[in-house]
């Protein structure tokens, strides 16, 4: 995040993604889940606090305002509407409902919603004067202390997931292993584990991921490229 956001209001739309996590989606369309979690640094060194949201959703109440649900973040495309949007101690917990009577592209969402082929929601925001600040112990890092939330879509595949797969890519083309955390991350996000699988299969694969002399790094490595072309 450049350093000039720190010091004045960001007018431009930015995105950030959230793997997706719902509760079962009713056959009417409404569906509820997290657009946003506190407390996990995204790929690009940003990391929401909770509080972050609550005075731009009472804003918007305020107003009469509604916030968006668009597909793909295009604004041509709305498909639903947000029926509650509120913080809790997890994240953005959203409840919506797709107008899948009079929409066809909102049946379609609500088709692969119940199929789980919809791959996450990501917010479209902007960031007031004072909503940002650099982590003091972690340099790099930004913390989003106040989002003017603008839009909730629901995405296909959300960019930091596709980002981790290119990372995790790039490493072993460089000839390099991932670290268990970003195998963890990227076996949780890009192949669908549960966290507990994922951190198993991670704690498996620790000593082919670190190097160890008894392990086979040829093994690890065709494991890795294995579920990336998958």
């Amino acid at each position: 995040m450049a350093s000039s956001l720190q010091t004045a209001e960001c007018f431009m739309t930015q995105h950030y993604d959230y793997m997706l996590d719902t509760k079962a989606v009713g056959e009417d369309g409404e569906f509820e889940g997290y657009a946003s979690t506190f407390g996990n640094v995204d790929l690009g060194g940003d990391i929401v606090e909770p509080g972050a949201f609550v005075e731009s959703v009472e804003q918007a109440k305020k107003d009469g305002r509604t916030i968006p649900m668009l597909w793909q973040h295009d604004q041509s495309e709305p498909i639903g509407v947000w029926q509650d949007i509120t913080e809790d101690k997890k994240g953005l917990k959203v409840r919506g409902r797709l107008l899948i009577e009079s929409d066809p592209l909102a049946l379609r969402a609500h088709a692969h919603l119940k199929a789980k082929s919809i791959g996450g929601m990501s917010i479209g925001y902007r960031i007031p004067a004072g909503g940002i600040a650099e982590d003091e112990k972690r340099p790099g890092v930004s913390r989003l202390k106040k989002i003017d939330l603008r839009e909730i879509s629901l995405v296909t595949m959300p960019m930091n997931i596709r980002a981790r797969v290119t990372s995790v890519k790039a490493i072993l083309e460089g000839g390099g292993m991932p670290s268990v955390r970003e195998f963890e991350e990227f076996l949780r996000d890009a192949g669908g584990f549960s966290k507990s699988l994922a951190a198993a299969i991670a704690g498996k694969a620790a000593p082919h991921l670190r190097g160890e002399p008894e392990a086979k790094a040829d093994d690890a490595t065709r494991f890795l490229q294995t579920l990336l072309a998958g």
